[in-house]
C-alpha cells in the first residue's frame, strides 16, 4: 500500500526574485516525511491570480494534498485566499468565525482591526479553519488544499495544526552508504541495484575529498530491512 501524496505551492514574487529565501519547503518535507506522506512536487508561483488558479486546480487533482504558503496577509498582493476560492468555485468574504478571532487579538494588544488586517478574515464558505497560534490570523482547509502563511514561524505553527488531522503511512527511512568511487565508476552496478530493489528510492551525491572522487549512495524506504539489505550489497561496491 502505497503513502499518501503531497505536492507544495510557494506562492510569491519576492521568492522568485531572490529577495527572500524559502524554508518552508525544507520544514514541511521533514514534516511531511516523519508522517508518512510523500512530497512529490513543489512549484513556485508569481503573485498572478491565473498562475495560483491553475497551479492549484493541477496539483489538488494529482495529488492527496496539497500546501500552499504565502499571500494570506493584510496587503493588497496578498490574493491567494481569493485564488484558493476561485480554483473551487466557492463564495469568499470576510467570516464571522475568522472576524471574531482577528477583533479579540487586536482588542488584547491594543491595536485596531483596520480594514487592512480584516482581509485576513476572508475565508470561502466550504472551507475550516486552520489555527495559527502564533499570530491568530487563520490559515485554512479547502477541500484537499491547507493554505497557510509564508512566514516560516506561522507556516510551521499552522503545519503542526493540520497533520494530527491527516492520515499519512509508514515514515520513510534512509541509509546513506558513502564510497570513495566516482559516480561514473559505480553508475552501472548501482543501476542494477535499483533495478533489484523497486521499492527503494535510491540516489547518487557525488563530492571530493583531498582530490578524490567520491559518492554518497542514499537509499529510502519503509521497510527497515530491505534498507539494509540493499545498503550492504551498496556497501560492497567499495574498493580499497
Amino acid at each position: 500500500m502505497h503513502n499518501p501524496t503531497a505536492a507544495m505551492l510557494v506562492i510569491g514574487d519576492e521568492i522568485l526574485s531572490g529577495r527572500t529565501r524559502d524554508a518552508n519547503m525544507h520544514y514541511l518535507a521533514g514534516q511531511l516525511t516523519e508522517k508518512g506522506i510523500s512530497l512529490k512536487e513543489v512549484r513556485v508561483v508569481s503573485d498572478d491570480a491565473d498562475a495560483i488558479v491553475a497551479a492549484v486546480r493541477a496539483l489538488s487533482s494529482t495529488y492527496d494534498h496539497v500546501f500552499t504558503s504565502g499571500g494570506i496577509g493584510p496587503t493588497h498582493d496578498d490574493i491567494t485566499a481569493d485564488c484558493i476560492a476561485l480554483a473551487f468555485d466557492d463564495h469568499i468574504d470576510v467570516r464571522d468565525d475568522a472576524r471574531a478571532l482577528l477583533a479579540a487579538f487586536y482588542e488584547q494588544t491594543g491595536r485596531e482591526l483596520n480594514e487592512a488586517r480584516l482581509r485576513m478574515a476572508r475565508i470561502p464558505d466550504r472551507a475550516t479553519l486552520i489555527e495559527n497560534p502564533v499570530s491568530v490570523a487563520p490559515g485554512f482547509t479547502l477541500e484537499n488544499v491547507h493554505v497557510m502563511a509564508g512566514v516560516p514561524s506561522v507556516f510551521q505553527a499552522m503545519v503542526a495544526s493540520v497533520l494530527p488531522t491527516l492520515t499519512g503511512g509508514a515514515p520513510l527511512i534512509s541509509e546513506t552508504v558513502r564510497l570513495m568511487r566516482g559516480e561514473g565508476d559505480v553508475a552501472v552496478p548501482l543501476a542494477q541495484i535499483a533495478a533489484d530493489f523497486p521499492d527503494l528510492q535510491i540516489g547518487s551525491y557525488p563530492f571530493q575529498q583531498d582530490g578524490r572522487y567520491g559518492t554518497n549512495i542514499v537509499l529510502r524506504g519503509t521497510d527497515a530491512s530491505l534498507l539494509k539489505t540493499a545498503a550492504a550489497i551498496v556497501a560492497e561496491l567499495q574498493v580499497e
